[in-house]
């Protein structure tokens, strides 16, 4: 080979080398004996969310279907999100979704008792901030059915108390807490006020910390009655404090299923996911 013809090939496979062909089409280089090679690259492959488990399942309890999420103290934190950056409401799951990073998020729902302002109307504490005062006052509508509750902890520390029970054995403010009513399970027991198999029917949510310390949070996904909820929460999670948090506008963001549903909500539960120990 002459020294002109080395050059030549010595930059046709320097060009080979650094430029990057359009995606899609082959890339073509000069092996040393002048023969083409011509290999399409495989697209860079990306990660998504549908590959992660998901801390819910679909569970069937009396003829109705309910999603059931679990927090557990060694894999998740629990917070509370109610306002943005603007100092506004979020309004919704798919707002509060796109203020935050989905990998971060193990799952988050609606919990807690709001105004027309979609603030809170009971306790609610945010990053130790206690931003609305425990309610123990009287008025018509779910939450002042009493006992009402209060669903807050700290660090991996949860519990569902009664309203009055918390006011009189809870000195130290929580990380979070939200205020709600009213309890669907007093001590194992039904509510006094709800029946078996009431008449009203509504798509509703509700959550309760096992003995385990591992918080269970239960949404419909058809219309049941305050007592179906009740029964799923004392015979199948086993807990003896449930706590009701709404009911029509229940709402989940499970970013692991892609399941992001859309009502009007106040305040939001978020469970996160913690930063796993490093490797010893």
């Amino acid at each position: 080979m002459t020294r002109r013809a080395f050059l030549t090939l010595g930059l046709m496979l320097g060009l080979g080398a650094c430029s990057e062909a359009p995606a899609g089409e082959a890339l073509v280089t000069v092996n040393l004996d002048g023969s083409e090679n011509t290999d399409t690259p495989s697209p860079p492959s990306r990660p998504t969310l549908a590959a992660v488990p998901s801390d819910c399942r679909a569970v069937v309890f009396e003829t109705a279907a309910l999603t059931h999420c679990t927090a557990d103290p060694a894999m998740h934190r629990i917070t509370m999100a109610n306002l943005g950056t603007d100092k506004q409401p979020f309004g919704s799951m798919g707002a509060f979704a796109g203020s935050v990073d989905p990998a971060t998020i193990a799952f988050a729902v609606n919990g807690g008792m709001y105004g027309d302002d979609l603030k809170a109307i009971g306790y609610y504490v945010e990053k130790r901030e206690r931003l609305s005062e425990l309610n123990r006052g009287d008025g018509t509508g779910n939450f002042y059915m009493k006992p009402n509750g209060v669903f807050f902890g700290t660090g991996g520390q949860w519990r569902v108390l009664g309203s009055n029970t918390f006011f009189e054995t809870v000195g130290d403010r929580p990380e979070f807490g939200t205020q709600s009513g009213p309890l669907l399970l007093i001590d194992g027991k039904l509510h006094p006020e709800i029946q078996d198999n009431g008449p009203s029917r509504a798509i509703r949510n509700g959550v309760g910390v096992d003995s385990a310390g591992k918080a269970h949070f239960v949404i419909s996904d058809a219309p049941v009655s305050f007592g179906q909820l009740a029964r799923y929460f004392r015979d199948e999670v086993k807990v003896a404090n449930a706590l009701y948090l709404d009911g029509q506008v229940s709402s989940l963001w499970d970013p692991a299923s892609g399941r992001l549903d859309k009502a009007r909500v106040g305040p939001i539960i978020v469970v996160t996911k913690r930063e796993k120990a490093p490797a010893q």
